[in-house]
């Protein structure tokens, strides 16, 4: 019974064949807008030099990183919708999944704190701008949000390869997320859950910290603007960004703070869902419909 399999069983999201087809149709449609939104907002940037500002730059990384997010998770659950029977995952495709899982999350959450701080720096010191968010300046804040993705990846994904996992391990989930591999574990999962535990905490935190710094300074810089209309131009500026934070934190915040009452498996995997697969299909949407300079670039490039 301690002996470690080669394969997870994943439950999924239902065993009837055919809400399966229905959920492949809907998810497999919502992949495809995910790649595709996510693919022309890099495009769109790439290609138009009116958007060859840091704000841009750091939306293209952003919008690699939804791709990088969805595709971890996404393609192997149209796989298992289509599968009759059980369906299982490889010990070590599953542990491949969960470390690019954690490296999106954490990607995700960093990069946004950056976009917060550019925000920051356009608002708030608008004559300084150009000096501040240099080029090389840019590149390393990417650099440092890839790298906290990293990390958070690594240090929670290497304690977890020295679990003992059962001979039949079935994972409550539709993907490998760690919380649902820990609860499948025989045992061992204490130094795991707290790195996970303490990782969010610091991790989450600390990018929470910097953007609502950022925007505590915007809303009061602001606020001070004589004329509605400068007030509104000043928003608009940063009113997308504002509205993808909001989505990803509050979802975030219920995931972690909901008590032990309200939390089920069922409602696991809708909130799962939403931060890994709706989150990346709403972001180039939120950008394009909210920013004129991508509705316009994009419009230069279908008439060419």
């Amino acid at each position: 019974n301690q002996t470690s399999g080669s394969e997870f069983v994943l439950l999924g999201l239902t065993g009837d064949p055919l809400l399966q087809s229905l959920l492949f149709t809907v998810f497999l449609i919502i992949y495809l807008i995910i790649l595709l939104g996510n693919m022309v907002i890099m495009m769109v940037i790439r290609t138009d030099l009116h958007l060859q500002s840091p704000m841009y730059f750091f939306l293209f990384h952003l919008a690699l990183i939804d791709i990088c997010y969805a595709t971890a998770v996404v393609p192997k659950m149209l796989v298992n919708f289509l599968v009759k029977g059980s369906i299982t995952i490889a010990v070590n495709a599953c542990m491949t999944q969960m470390f690019f899982i954690f490296l999106s999350a954490g990607c995700e959450v960093f990069m946004l704190s950056v976009m917060a701080y550019d925000r920051y720096v356009a608002i708030c010191n608008p004559l300084k701008y150009q000096e501040a968010m240099s080029k090389h300046f840019c590149y390393q804040l990417v650099g440092s949000a890839w790298a906290m993705g990293l990390l958070y990846s690594v240090l929670n994904t290497i304690p977890v390869l020295n679990i003992q996992f059962c001979s039949h391990t079935e994972i409550k989930h539709f993907s490998c997320e760690l919380p649902p591999l820990l609860s499948a574990a025989c045992s061992g999962t204490f130094l795991s859950k707290l790195i996970l535990l303490s990782s969010a905490v610091l991790f989450g935190s600390s990018s929470f910290l910097l953007t609502l710094i950022s925007y505590i300074y915007i809303i009061s810089t602001v606020l001070k603007i004589q004329s509605a209309k400068g007030r509104r131009k000043a928003f608009s500026t940063c009113s997308s960004h504002f509205i993808v934070v909001g989505l990803l934190y509050i979802t975030a915040l219920f995931q972690y703070t909901k008590p032990k009452s309200v939390s089920s498996i069922i409602l696991d995997q809708v909130l799962s869902t939403q931060y890994s697969i709706l989150t990346p299909m709403l972001n180039p949407i939120i950008y394009s419909l909210k920013n004129k300079d991508v509705k316009t670039a994009l419009g230069r490039i279908l008439k060419k």
